[in-house]
Formats: structure tokens, sequence, C-alpha cells
């Protein structure tokens, strides 16, 4: 069996967009951007942002779409999703005609890093709401 986890906190790009599969279950899509910066060979402190899509489940899609917003700071724990074809970040074709990539998480944990003033409305912390994982993972 293999396993591995990715960890990462950011802001969300744009508010959560939820929708429900066929059989009920919730499904919501967050758009998370993680700052990153470092020194190169040139010693020019150079800053980029790794946007990446999180799809999160059932009660834990539910709580994000209904307090999560463009801005809210997130912690997340899931598994990396890899392209079928590729077995790397998903590729298409944007509309400007250009290559484009995604970096695609499954959320198994998210947690609302917001305080009050920061995402305008009370953090899930503070109304006991963080979402426990969907799997029970044993260690």
């Amino acid at each position: 069996m293999t396993f591995h986890t990715l960890i990462f906190a950011g802001n969300l790009g744009r508010d959560p967009e939820m929708r429900y599969t066929p059989a009920g279950q919730a499904v919501t899509n967050l758009s998370v951007a993680v700052n990153d910066d470092y020194t190169n060979s040139n010693g020019e402190r150079v800053k980029r942002t790794i946007w990446i899509r999180v799809s999160t489940w059932g009660k834990q899609a539910e709580s994000c779409n209904q307090y999560l917003k463009k801005g809210s700071k997130v912690l997340v724990e899931g598994r990396l999703i890899a392209d079928q074809s590729t077995g790397g970040p998903r590729v298409w074709t944007g509309q400007d005609g250009q290559p484009r990539a995604s970096y695609e998480v499954s959320a198994v944990t998210v947690r609302f890093l917001s305080s009050r003033g920061e995402g305008g409305e009370a953090s899930a912390d503070e109304m006991g709401l963080i979402a426990a994982p969907e799997d029970d993972i044993p260690f």
C-alpha cells in the first residue's frame, strides 16, 4: 500500500463552488493560492504564487461552501490527484490557446484559519466546525 499526503496553507482565490453528484453527495471546489518565495542564483528574491485546485466531499464540502469565501485562509491536508494520462498535473489548452496546468488535491481535512475580522464571519474554529477527516488513517 502506498500512502502520500500534502499539507499546505493558503488563501482562497475565489468563492467556493458547490455541486452535488448524481448520487446526492456534496462536492465543493476551492482554488487555493499558496505564496512561495526564494532567492535565485543571482541573489535576487523571487516571489511566486502556486495555485492548487482542491475538492472537498460530503459534510466537509457543505461546511466549506457555507463558511469560506474569497480571501479566506485555509490549511488543507489531502492527496495529490494526478492526470491519468500523464501522471503529472492536469494539462489543458486555455481559451487563449496557451497550454495550462493545475495541481489538484482531494482534501481529507480543511481547517479554517481566518479570524473573524479577516473573513468577515466567525471562523469555523470559533464556531466549533472544524471538519474531521473522512478517512480514518491508522497511525
